[in-house]
């Protein structure tokens, strides 16, 4: 195999990799464990707040140490050894999970969230590896493969993880709940091995003269105050990172949440996760052929309509009432979930300074991690004001449950007002111009 084309297979076998975290943990049994196992007895509309604010203090964690990380992974030359360093406290978070015990809601959100810093902040020097390995005429192509078999590699896992806590006599275990808990682990191992691919195949892309130890801290630190005093220059990319904050916001909380809503509105978890998989399994196509509409048809168009497809979907899902409802909805999801996260990273990609990658990907993520957290709180805000509002006197346990599902509900309408922001902005984006930018600030 060239070693182009290994780099770019080393490169896309990391999205295989980590999407089981993505896949088994943060959008499949975390929700479900935690409201059944790990929150046993608490009201719904209260582990929904609890999880939701967890996922929040994860995104305000990483946001805030993305841009420096990514400024000293530039000017230090060590983006992969960063990538390492957090998909492998990933690794060992996942693997913890399996240790908490009953009841310890707590730990167990701080356990995720360890496990979602290393995620996330992985994910920063991953995505500055792609304008190396892929020159500008492949990126929308080499993005999506990534995304696409990420949802493949994802969707494997999760599909054995399901079917060991469908049938967990077969495997030799006790019941579901240790089955829940193997999961985590099996999460663990497929994650870290793979991982090794990349570290093999992928090489670190040369920036120039590179700085060691405390020295790449300072010219990081300068490297990033510069990029802040020169802000004024950079207009379009503002802009796009605004957009992107707003719209990925939406995108994130539905795979964050989704389980979790469904479950409140009183799903079986065994549809939401066969859902789940349904997700995973169209997505897989589906971030390919996205890739080949954004190079025939237009990045830019094949957003707008992703998140057309989003408002939709985030509407419908307010109203759903039935069981075959929510499996259509998955589908839909699936069919363009891949591709706005493919296409948003490969166009940001021909707006950034090329020399500059990790720091940009530190903001391109800082505004991701800071969309989740807003787009989580503002549910579990949402659900509880409602409730709040809603809730009669001295109310009966059916009255309970049915404020309980209307505040549920009103708190997934509230994502559409980020899409429609997102989307706004977006459209005033002038890639043109953002080329031109980014040549004049680069080095």
């Amino acid at each position: 195999m060239k070693p182009e084309k290994r780099a770019v297979w080393g490169w896309v076998i990391y999205d295989w990799a980590n999407s089981a975290f993505a896949t088994t943990v943060m959008a499949g049994f975390f929700p479900v464990f935690f409201k059944q196992y790990w929150s046993h007895g608490t009201e719904v509309t209260t582990s929904t707040a609890q999880l939701g604010f967890g996922n929040a203090l994860a995104g305000l964690l990483v946001a805030l140490m993305a841009p420096l990380l990514g400024a000293i992974a530039d000017r230090g030359g060590v983006r992969k050894k960063f990538l390492i360093c957090f998909a492998y406290l990933g690794v060992l978070a996942s693997a913890g999970l399996f240790f908490v015990a009953k009841g310890q809601w707590a730990l167990a959100i701080l356990v995720y969230v360890l496990g979602v810093i290393g995620f996330s902040g992985a994910n920063i020097f991953y995505d500055a590896l792609l304008p190396g390995i892929a020159g500008e005429g492949r990126v929308d192509r080499v993005s999506s493969l990534g995304f696409s078999m990420g949802y493949l590699g994802g969707g494997v896992l999760f599909l054995i993880n399901v079917l060991m806590t469908l049938m967990p006599g077969r495997f030799g275990l006790a019941d579901p709940a240790t089955a829940v808990r193997l999961s985590f682990l099996t999460v663990a191992l497929w994650w870290g091995v793979f991982t090794l691919i990349t570290i093999f195949w992928v090489p670190e892309p040369p920036v120039g003269p590179a700085a060691q130890g405390p020295s790449a801290l300072k010219a990081g630190w300068r490297q990033l105050a510069g990029t802040f005093r020169r802000a004024r220059h950079l207009k379009t990319v503002s802009l796009f990172l605004l957009a992107y904050w707003f719209y990925i916001d939406g995108v994130d909380t539905i795979i964050r949440m989704a389980v979790d809503y469904g479950m409140s509105l009183g799903f079986a978890a065994n549809d939401l996760i066969v859902a789940l998989l349904l997700v995973q399994f169209i997505g897989f196509p589906a971030a390919l052929v996205f890739g080949r509409l954004g190079e025939r048809w237009g990045v830019r168009r094949a957003i707008y309509l992703a998140i057309g497809v989003y408002i939709g979907v985030t509407l419908w899902g307010t109203l759903m009432r039935e069981r075959h409802e929510f499996f259509i909805l998955a589908g839909v999801i699936g069919l363009v979930q891949g591709g706005v996260q493919a296409l948003s990273r490969s166009y940001y990609t021909r707006i950034i300074p090329k020399d500059k990658t990790a720091e940009f990907f530190g903001f391109y993520n800082m505004l991701g991690k800071f969309a989740t957290i807003m787009g989580p709180a503002l549910m579990g805000v949402v659900g509880l004001a409602v409730r709040r509002w809603a809730m009669p006197p001295s109310p009966s346990p059916e009255q309970i449950q049915a404020v309980g599902q209307l505040a549920t509900r009103w708190s997934l309408g509230s994502v559409v007002v980020l899409f429609l922001i997102g989307l706004l902005l977006f459209s005033r984006v002038d890639e043109a111009r953002g080329r031109i930018e980014a040549a004049r600030l680069s080095d």
